[in-house]
């Protein structure tokens, strides 16, 4: 089992986000069979096998084993990853085209580029698991937070900067035949607004002690 799949078939996709089939690939996180899902799920085994096929289909659920119960041969499948992303190439005709915008400032480019990595990643991965090589990847995720929209734009500024004097330091120009192009992306943006419940037990118990 793969920890995230991207999904590149339309098909596939359209089958992936029924809620009944959303559900059972949750479930099949861990192997069990149609009539052991049907109980988790509260449906009759025959609809849980419709779906289960339809799944099957589309390479969402694998087949783990069969057991033999009698007259009857029982399938034990499992799904194919742990958690799934749709690749914007199910949606291809109307995709985000990050040559469209161009422009550091946009949240729109930014979710172009997110939709291009999400993309190309899927491929990589999808070729590497075929090959068998190490996929060489690497991300930085982390949280700031700033005073004001002046030290926000500063730091994006001196971010730029720094970035910039990187690649030029790194960069290949000369196109050696032993280099690897590889996708540099870097993001800032806002982060969600808190909504759980201890958010708001924090924002009432700042209230008492203002009163």
């Amino acid at each position: 089992m793969q920890d995230i799949a991207v999904i590149e078939d339309p098909a596939a996709a359209e089958a992936s986000l029924d809620p009944i089939r959303m559900r059972i690939l949750r479930e099949l996180v861990l192997p069990a069979s149609a009539t052991q899902l049907a109980v988790r799920v509260g449906l009759p085994r025959q609809k849980v096998n419709y779906h289960l096929k339809a799944l099957e289909r589309h390479g969402l659920v694998e087949l783990v084993e069969e057991r033999r119960k009698g007259n009857v041969t029982e399938r034990v499948l499992q799904a194919a990853a742990a958690s799934y992303l749709i690749s914007p190439s199910a949606l291809a005709a109307v995709s985000p085209d990050p040559g469209r915008f161009a422009d550091r400032f946009s949240a729109f480019w930014l979710l172009a580029l997110a939709g291009r990595m999400v993309q190309e990643v899927g491929k990589l991965i999808t070729g590497a698991a075929a090959a068998r090589p190490k996929l060489a990847t690497f991300a930085i995720d982390g949280d700031i937070t700033f005073r004001t929209a002046a030290d926000r734009a500063a730091f994006a500024e001196e971010l730029g900067v720094e970035v910039t004097r990187l690649v030029d330091k790194y960069h290949d120009g000369g196109g050696s035949p032993r280099g690897r192009r590889h996708r540099l992306v870097v993001a800032l943006h806002p982060a969600l607004k808190e909504t759980n419940a201890s958010t708001a037990t924090n924002e009432t118990a700042g209230k008492e002690q203002d009163k």
